[in-house]
């Protein structure tokens, strides 16, 4: 006779995301970018509209559509005021460290098959995510609120 089981299997719940890694489970849209310049004076930067995902099984993506403006310049990272990434992410709530496992980009070769590690701080509700690169020539910061 064979009994199913309700209940996660000890495997299952072991990559059940618990803490922070369940409170950035969802779509995000982003609420504003931080971009000083070379002086750290806040840049006249126009904000796109963007959304982050995080799945419970570890996935993640991101968009973001830049207005068209002069502003508005492609980089490395945006193309034709698009900039996208998808793949996995990581948690260290330890350290509040989140890391992207990129697997693909409209960035290609710049990105595809890099890892990302970044700071992040959520507010106690949870509602707000603000993430930082942890690289010290970086200054940038981008806050997200959950739908």
């Amino acid at each position: 006779m064979f009994v199913a089981s309700a209940g996660l299997s000890q495997a299952q719940a072991a990559k059940e995301p618990s803490g922070d890694g369940e409170k950035l489970i969802g779509a995000w849209h982003l609420a504003h970018i931080d971009s000083p310049d070379r002086d750290g004076k806040p840049a006249d930067t126009a904000q796109p509209n963007g959304i982050l995902i995080y799945t419970r099984d570890g996935h993640m993506s991101v968009q973001l559509m830049y207005p068209r403006s002069a502003g508005a310049a492609d980089n490395q990272y945006v193309h034709d005021g698009y900039e996208a990434s998808f793949g996995t992410y990581e948690v260290d709530a330890a350290t509040h460290t989140l890391t992207h496992h990129v697997q693909g980009s409209n960035t290609r070769d710049l990105l595809v098959g890099k890892d990302l590690p970044r700071t992040y701080q959520l507010r106690p509700d949870g509602r707000r995510l603000t993430i930082r690169s942890v690289r010290s020539d970086e200054h940038w910061s981008v806050t997200w609120e959950h739908y």
